[in-house]
C-alpha cells in the first residue's frame, strides 16, 4: 500500500515539474523597445506598432553641457563636456532597465539634427553601438509611415549629430563669454547670441532709419471715367508721353490746367493672358509668417500648435498625427503624397485642376531627407475632422491643409487689361483683370477682386466724371512684426527653423525690445546691448559673417566640413576680440530715475529702475526698504466688477498688455481688451474696445454670449 502510495506521490511531483518547465517555454517574450522624445507621440506610435513593442519618451535631451560652466575643453580640440541634465537620474534608470530586457532597442527622435543629437546621447547612455541598425526615422506619425520606418532602420548619422554638436559648442561660446562680460559692465541678468543679437540690431538699425526718416511730399490725381454707363478708374501717368512724379500743389494745377473739356482719347489698349502660379507648401518660417498675418498666430504659439497636430489627435478610434513634421526649410513633397493629392483635387475639382508630377526646386540649404509641411492624409479635410480639434488647431490645420492643396493644383489664369487715355497731351491709365480660370484659387484665394474694365477700342472716346487730386507723404519703414523680422532673418540666411522663435522669445524676456501694436520697439537696455556688441565684437552681428557660418555648420551636416574646424576659425579671431572687450568696456551705470514721489512705508524718495521685465517704481532706501510698484498707467474707466477702483494698463512677463484692477489682490478684475466705461444695453455687462483685422477697432458686449458690436470710427 506504501509504495502505491509513493507511486502516486512521484507521478504527481513529475507533473509538476513538467508544468513548471511548460509555464517556463511559455513565457512572455521579449519586446522591441522604441524610444521617442514625447509622452503624446508615444501613445500613438505604441499603437500602430502592436504588443511586440514598447515605447517610452526621454522627454527630450537626456545629455547637455553644464549649465555653470562652458563645458567645452578648448585643449581637447574643442570637445564638448556632457553630463546628464539634473533631475532626470530616475528617467534614465528605468530607460537602462527597459533597455536590458528588451529584444532590441530602436531610437525614434525627431527627425532633424536636435533628433539625431539626442538618439545619440541615448545609445551612450543606454551602451548602443551607434553604428547598429537602430535609428528609425519618419516625416509624419500614420501607421504606414510609422511601419514603413521599422522596416528599414539605419545607423545614427553622425554628420547630423555633429552638425548639431557644432551649434551648441559655437552658441555656448559666444553666450558664455560675451554674456558674463555684459553682466560685470551692465547689469546682472543680460544675455547674448549668435542669432538674438542678429535680430536685435536688425530691430534697432529699422528704429535707426525711421528716427532719420524724413518725409518727402507727393500727389496723385486720381479720376473717374465712365464708358457709356459703366464707370471706371484711372491714375494720372505723366504728361506728353513721359511719366511724371508730382512733387507738391504747383504740378497738380499745371496738369489740371491742361484738361479743357471731359472728353479723353483711348490711345492704347493692350490685352494680355496672365497666369499666377499657385504658392509653394509650407516650410517653418513661412508657415510662421503665414499664422501671424491670416490667424493672428505668436511664432510660439504657432509652434506648439503644430507640435500638438504632429504628434496626433484622437479622432474618435484614436490619436493619429495630423502634420509632417514641422521644423522643415524643405518644400519637397513626396510622391505618394502628390498621388493623393491628384487623387482628391481630380474627385473634388476636376482632372484640369491638378498639376500632379510638378517638381519643386528647394534652396541650396534645404534639409532634403524633410518634407515641405503638409497634412498626413488630404482626404482629412478641416471640415470632416473639426469636431475632434479645438479652434486654434482647426485653423492652424486649415492653413496647412489649403496651401498644400493649392500647391498641387494648376496656375490661376486670368484675362488682363491696361488702357492708356490722353487729353492734351495728359495721360492716365487703367488696369484691370478677370479670372478667366480659379485653378489653384478655388482653394487658397490670394487676388484682389477682378476689377474689370469696359469694353474699349484704340480711338473711342471716353467721358471724365471727375478727378480728385490727394496730397501724400513718404512713410517711414515700417517696424519689425515676428512675421516680418522671421522672413528678413530666412531671407539673410541667419538662424535655421527652430531657431526663430525661441530667438524672439529671449530678446523679449531679457527686455531688450518690447512689442507695442504686434511690432517690435527696443528699449534703452535693448540699445546699450547693441552698442556695445557692434562695437567689441562685429563679426557677431554682421549679417553676412552669421550666414556664411550657418553655410559651413550645413556643410557639417552633409560631411563636407569637420566641425572641430569650423569653430577653431571662429574662435581664433573671436578670443582676441574677447581680451579688447575685457580691457576696453567701461562699466556702465544705468541711472535710476526720480519718480516725483515719496515712498509710502519710509518716506525716502521713489526712483524709477530698470529691471528684468521692464521700468519700475522702487525705494531709494534699499537695501533697508523693498518697497517696489509696478508702473501703472490709469485709463480713467472705474472698475466694472467692484465699481470702487480703476481700471489700470497692466503687462505681463512677456511684456502683453492687460487691464486690471488697481485694487487688486482685493479686486481680481482682469481683462485682455480695453473696457471703454459703459455697459452693453443688451446684456448689461460691460463693454469693451477690441482690435480688428485691418487695424480697425470695434466696441464688442465683454460676454462673449452676446452678439452686441458697434464700429468705431477712425
Amino acid at each position: 500500500m506504501a509504495t502505491a502510495t509513493t507511486t502516486k506521490t512521484k507521478t504527481k511531483a513529475t507533473k509538476k515539474t513538467k508544468a513548471k518547465k511548460a509555464t517556463k517555454k511559455r513565457a512572455t517574450p521579449k519586446k522591441n523597445l522604441v524610444i521617442v522624445e514625447s509622452p503624446a507621440k508615444a501613445k500613438t506610435i505604441e499603437k500602430y506598432l502592436g504588443r511586440n513593442y514598447k515605447v517610452v519618451a526621454s522627454v527630450g535631451h537626456i545629455r547637455d553641457l553644464k549649465k555653470s560652466s562652458m563645458s567645452i575643453d578648448f585643449e581637447n580640440n574643442y570637445e564638448p563636456q556632457y553630463i546628464n541634465i539634473r533631475g532626470k537620474g530616475p528617467l534614465i534608470k528605468e530607460l537602462k532597465k527597459e533597455a536590458k530586457k528588451a529584444k532590441k532597442v530602436f531610437l525614434a527622435s525627431d527627425p532633424d539634427r536636435e533628433g539625431e543629437a539626442i538618439s545619440w546621447h541615448l545609445s551612450h547612455i543606454l551602451g548602443l553601438d551607434p553604428e547598429d541598425k537602430s535609428r528609425v526615422v519618419f516625416n509624419e506619425i500614420t501607421k504606414d509611415a510609422v511601419k514603413n520606418a521599422f522596416a528599414e532602420p539605419r545607423a545614427i548619422d553622425m554628420d547630423l549629430v555633429d552638425a548639431q554638436q557644432a551649434r551648441r559648442v559655437l552658441d555656448r561660446i559666444v553666450g558664455y563669454s560675451i554674456s558674463p562680460l555684459l553682466w560685470k559692465k551692465v547689469k546682472k541678468g543680460l544675455s547674448a547670441g549668435r542669432v538674438q543679437s542678429v535680430a536685435l540690431k536688425l530691430i534697432i538699425d529699422r528704429e535707426n532709419e525711421i528716427k532719420a526718416f524724413k518725409p518727402e511730399e507727393y500727389w496723385t490725381i486720381d479720376g473717374a471715367f465712365k464708358k457709356g454707363a459703366k464707370k471706371f478708374q484711372a491714375s494720372f501717368y505723366g504728361l506728353d508721353g513721359k511719366k511724371l512724379k508730382l512733387n507738391n500743389n504747383d504740378d497738380v494745377k499745371d496738369v489740371l490746367s491742361r484738361i479743357i473739356s471731359d472728353d479723353f482719347n483711348v490711345d492704347k489698349v493692350e490685352r494680355k493672358e496672365r497666369r499666377r502660379n499657385a504658392p509653394l507648401p509650407y516650410t517653418t518660417s513661412s508657415l510662421q509668417q503665414d499664422a501671424a498675418n491670416k490667424i493672428n498666430f505668436r511664432t510660439r504659439k504657432t509652434m506648439m500648435v503644430a507640435q500638438q497636430l504632429y504628434e496626433g489627435i484622437n479622432l474618435g478610434s484614436g490619436a493619429q498625427g495630423l502634420i509632417t513634421y514641422m521644423r522643415t526649410d524643405s518644400t519637397r513633397i513626396s510622391p505618394v503624397a502628390q498621388n493623393q493629392a491628384a487623387e482628391f483635387i481630380t474627385e473634388r475639382f476636376g482632372s484640369k485642376y491638378s498639376k500632379h508630377g510638378s517638381k519643386v526646386k528647394n534652396s541650396s540649404a534645404a534639409q532634403d531627407a524633410h518634407e515641405a509641411i503638409r497634412p498626413s492624409n488630404v482626404f482629412q479635410t478641416p471640415e470632416s475632422i473639426a469636431k475632434y480639434l479645438d479652434k486654434d488647431q482647426l485653423k492652424l490645420y486649415t492653413l496647412i491643409w489649403n496651401r498644400f492643396v493649392a500647391s498641387q493644383m494648376t496656375a490661376a489664369v486670368f484675362d488682363t487689361m491696361k488702357v492708356t487715355l490722353s487729353q492734351n497731351g495728359v495721360i492716365f491709365t487703367a488696369n484691370g483683370s478677370q479670372i478667366k480660370f480659379d485653378g489653384y484659387m478655388a482653394v487658397y484665394n490670394d487676388s484682389d477682386k477682378n476689377k474689370m474694365l469696359p469694353e474699349m477700342a484704340e480711338g473711342d472716346t471716353i467721358k471724365k466724371v471727375v478727378t480728385t487730386p490727394e496730397q501724400h507723404f513718404t512713410q517711414p519703414p515700417a517696424r519689425y512684426s515676428e512675421a516680418t523680422l522671421i522672413k528678413t532673418l530666412e531671407e539673410n540666411g541667419v538662424g535655421r527653423p527652430s531657431t526663430y522663435a525661441p530667438t524672439l522669445d529671449v530678446i523679449q524676456r531679457r527686455y531688450y525690445v518690447k512689442l507695442v501694436a504686434k511690432r517690435f520697439e527696443p528699449t534703452e537696455l535693448g540699445e546699450i546691448v547693441n552698442s556695445l556688441i557692434v562695437e567689441f565684437f562685429p563679426d557677431i552681428v554682421d549679417v553676412k559673417f552669421t550666414a556664411e557660418m550657418e553655410a559651413k555648420l550645413d556643410k557639417v551636416e552633409i560631411g563636407k566640413e569637420q566641425w572641430q574646424k569650423v569653430i577653431d576659425e571662429f574662435f581664433k579671431p573671436f578670443q582676441k576680440e574677447l581680451e579688447k572687450a575685457e580691457e576696453g568696456i567701461e562699466k556702465i551705470q544705468i541711472k535710476d530715475e526720480p519718480a516725483g514721489f515719496d515712498c509710502d512705508l519710509c518716506g525716502h524718495p521713489m526712483v524709477i529702475k530698470l529691471g528684468r521685465y521692464g521700468k519700475f517704481y522702487a525705494c531709494s532706501n534699499f537695501p533697508d526698504c523693498h518697497n517696489t510698484k509696478a508702473i501703472t498707467k490709469e485709463i480713467g474707466v472705474t472698475c466694472p466688477t467692484c465699481g470702487q477702483g480703476q481700471v489700470i494698463e497692466r503687462k505681463t512677463k512677456r511684456n502683453r498688455v492687460f487691464y486690471g484692477c488697481d485694487r487688486y489682490p482685493d479686486c481680481e478684475f482682469t481683462s485682455w481688451d480695453i473696457p471703454i466705461g459703459r455697459n452693453c444695453p443688451k446684456s448689461g455687462d460691460y463693454l469693451v474696445e477690441k482690435k480688428v483685422r485691418g487695424g480697425g477697432k470695434q466696441v464688442i458686449c465683454s460676454n462673449e454670449e452676446c452678439d452686441y458690436k458697434e464700429s468705431v470710427v477712425k
